[in-house]
């Protein structure tokens, strides 16, 4: 089952990832290298931000209706997954390893 956890998980480990919370305490930055590559909303709101190539961006916003143009976020290169929405497992961590 995809939550918080799992999420976290999935994301630290990777190679060299940190954790913090530079924004605020609902936002979970995931960083490797310094950059930014997930930001997870802990604030009720069950979102992901995470990075993605420009035409891979728009065909998923096509194809699914809970990835929206990344709230926050340079819109051409980032998207926000509805994690309470259809998006199924399998393709968020798939979305996450291709932000990492």
């Amino acid at each position: 089952m995809l939550n918080i956890e799992t999420i976290r998980e999935h994301c630290l480990k990777k190679q060299a990832v940190t954790e913090s919370f530079p924004f605020d305490n609902d936002t979970l930055v995931f960083k490797v290298a310094g950059k930014i590559f997930a930001l997870l909303s802990l604030d009720g709101n069950f979102g992901l931000n995470l990075k993605c190539n420009p035409e891979k961006a728009l065909e998923l916003r096509e194809q699914y209706s809970d990835i929206t143009p990344g709230y926050h976020m340079n819109k051409t290169h980032w998207n926000t997954l509805n994690l309470d929405g259809n998006i199924k497992s399998q393709l968020v961590f798939e979305l996450i390893d291709h932000s990492y």
